[in-house]
């Protein structure tokens, strides 16, 4: 079960889920379905989507997608679709949505008819899902589009076309046919690329050719809600000019025609990074391009999604590729520890080596990611690969306490790890001759166009044998399959560094938040919480938890002096030299009550720190691994 193309996976997963035989596709590529999306209204939260689906007389089922590539979960956004309406001829249809599969609905053809039209109303915003604003749209076309059941996405063809505001631009990894004014036309493609081809539009727009060569050329598009956040210094633009080369130079060539790289710039839209073979969805904050820390802390975003382009599009794990987006076919999700966890490597890996992230910070940002881990009670009771396994679950999972049952996060962060610490085998048992640089190129190397190649678990151990002879199926038994109290220690100190804590803050451990908006005390105290002293978790068995603090109380007073992150930090200080615990006034729903924080061994922030006389494995792995090109200067 090695090395399967697309169209043998979706054979495989119909085998394997013993459904009835694919449905022959009716949307052909003479006679495609056809997506007119009109966005004009989209700075008001509202597009209208109107299809023209090949259809034949009789009982006939159309779908919404469900099962959304790159979110790993049946997450497709059923709320967005309003005023729905079909017809055939001119004449109305009726629809009725399935009782129990409500992404599914059905309607009975005429005789004599081959095509129905439908037109609905896509809202844009919702709760935690905002897609547009008065200046941006994210553009994802599973919210726009019913498609024939049980067919092969493979072999469904979609013609698309968008119309956008007056004055606003566009990106998107779709073949242009045409532009007249506010409509764009796109070429006919299968709907596995439609899907898997984002195209946001917005007003304020700015494109940057990052790198071209051998007749392919990567962008990144900058969407931004105000004209000043494109104000961008030349050394940033300079830094993701060098994305492209660094990561051809580690994946040993590519799987893409044309990348675009569409990034939102909006407070509004907020922070996301979805992968596509050809693109990115990413989305972050006003000022991510202008904002010094905000690169520091979130540089990974678009080289993690470019990354994803070889590791997670075009290899692919055998069961999480299936042949369309709707039961009786959903992800099988377990390897993703590989397809995320290895990928948070290599995107963290591409921002230091291209230059987004200072590289000489990697070392913090390590200590901060393993510290994290390290403290996190959870992992106690649950192995990475039931995080994997239930990764749907795991990524809309919400409730105090995370850190008691951990999150999909986990997989990521702890991936990092896992695959440092085979990076640092495979330096310390070829003497730096290999790296896992080697196994990227075996697991991912040479040229094609965009297509899938699936892999299995036992693929990944066959490529890492070929660099480097290990026990590597026992390695994933100790690491993913098993429970482990402790993260991958060796690679720390393989790479010639140890964990220390000290009262330094590190800014990585504060988060993506930012210094002052966040207060870090799950190292000493034991709590994570707001600048204003609002709990967000609380570490089991730490001294906030035997002082019975808990997420959703706040503490409004230290000592008998209001909160403020600089008291909270004095308090813990001065405890280090008495006997007397912390004072805590604190808030919880309408109550108040006094709490003694019995706590004396001061502020802990953590760190890497070298370990004299050996070889700084960290400095080499992060160092640019490309010769800069021309194009790419």
């Amino acid at each position: 079960m090695k090395h399967l193309i697309l169209g043998a996976a979706a054979a495989l997963a119909v085998a394997l889920l013993g459904a009835d035989a694919l449905d022959a596709p009716l949307a052909t590529q003479s006679n495609p379905m056809t997506v007119v999306l009109d966005a004009s209204k989209a700075p008001l939260g509202l597009a209208t989507t109107h299809l023209t689906i090949p259809v034949k007389p009789g009982p006939f089922t159309l779908d919404f997608p469900e099962w959304i590539p790159g979110e790993h979960g049946p997450t497709g956004p059923l709320r967005v679709m309003s005023e729905l309406r079909m017809s055939a001829n001119g004449k109305p249809i009726a629809w009725h949505r399935d009782q129990v599969d409500m992404y599914a609905f059905h309607i009975d053809v005429p005789k004599g008819v081959d095509t129905v039209d439908v037109t609905y109303t896509a809202l844009l915003n919702g709760p935690g899902d905002t897609m547009a604003t008065r200046n941006i749209m994210v553009g994802n076309w599973n919210r726009f589009v019913l498609y024939q059941r049980n067919i092969d996405n493979e072999q469904y063809y979609v013609k698309a076309s968008m119309i956008m505001p007056h004055g606003w631009d566009f990106a998107s990894a779709l073949p242009v046919t045409s532009r007249s004014g506010d409509r764009v036309d796109f070429g006919t493609v299968t709907f596995e690329t439609l899907v898997d081809s984002p195209t946001d539009i917005g007003r304020y727009v700015k494109h940057v050719e990052t790198w071209s060569g051998d007749g392919a050329k990567t962008y990144l598009d900058l969407f931004a809600d105000h004209p000043e956040d494109l104000k961008i210094d030349d050394k940033v633009i300079d830094a993701y000019k060098h994305l492209t080369p660094e990561a051809m130079a580690l994946y040993g060539g590519r799987h893409w025609n044309v990348y675009h790289a569409e990034l939102t710039l909006s407070d509004a839209i907020g922070f996301q990074g979805i992968e596509h073979h050809q693109s990115s969805d990413d989305r972050a904050s006003d000022d991510f391009m202008t904002d010094p820390l905000s690169q520091k802390l979130g540089g990974d975003l678009v080289p993690h999604e470019f990354s994803h382009s070889w590791n997670g599009k075009y290899r692919r794990p055998f069961d999480l590729q299936q042949p369309n987006f709707n039961d009786p076919f959903p992800e099988h999700t377990e390897l993703l520890w590989q397809y995320e966890g290895m990928n948070q490597y290599m995107g963290d890996m591409l921002s230091f080596r291209s230059g987004i992230r200072d590289a000489k910070e990697y070392p913090e940002y390590l200590a901060a990611l393993y510290a994290a881990l390290a403290y996190e009670p959870g992992r106690n009771t649950t192995p990475i690969i039931d995080i994997t396994t239930g990764a749907p679950y795991f990524y809309t999972a919400g409730g105090w306490y995370p850190s008691l049952r951990r999150t999909a996060g986990d997989f990521y962060t702890e991936g990092e790890l896992i695959w440092l610490d085979a990076d640092t085998i495979i330096r310390e048992k070829t003497h730096g001759e290999k790296s896992l640089d080697d196994y990227t190129k075996l697991f991912a190397g040479g040229v094609s166009g965009p297509k899938v190649v699936t892999y299995t678990r036992e693929d990944i151990e066959g490529y890492l044998n070929q660099v480097v002879p290990y026990d590597w199926h026992g390695f994933f038994e100790k690491y993913v399959y098993s429970i482990a109290p402790q993260p991958p220690t060796g690679e720390l100190a393989r790479a010639g560094y140890k964990l220390v804590f000290t009262d330094k803050p590190n800014i990585f451990a504060e988060g993506r938040g930012g210094p002052g908006r966040m207060v870090n005390a799950w190292y000493d105290a034991g709590l994570r919480m707001s600048g204003k002293g609002d709990v967000f978790d609380v570490r089991e068995n730490s001294a906030a938890w035997k002082t019975g603090l808990a997420p959703h109380m706040q503490i409004v007073a230290v000592n008998d002096r209001a909160f403020s992150p600089q008291v909270w930090n004095e308090a813990l200080t001065a405890a280090k030299s008495s006997h007397d615990s912390i004072q805590l006034l604190v808030k919880q729903g309408t109550w108040f009550s006094h709490l003694a924080l019995d706590y004396h061994d001061g502020i802990k922030f953590p760190h890497l720190e070298r370990i004299p006389n050996t070889p700084d494995m960290l400095s080499e792995i992060m160092k640019p691994h490309a010769t800069p090109t021309p194009s790419s200067k």
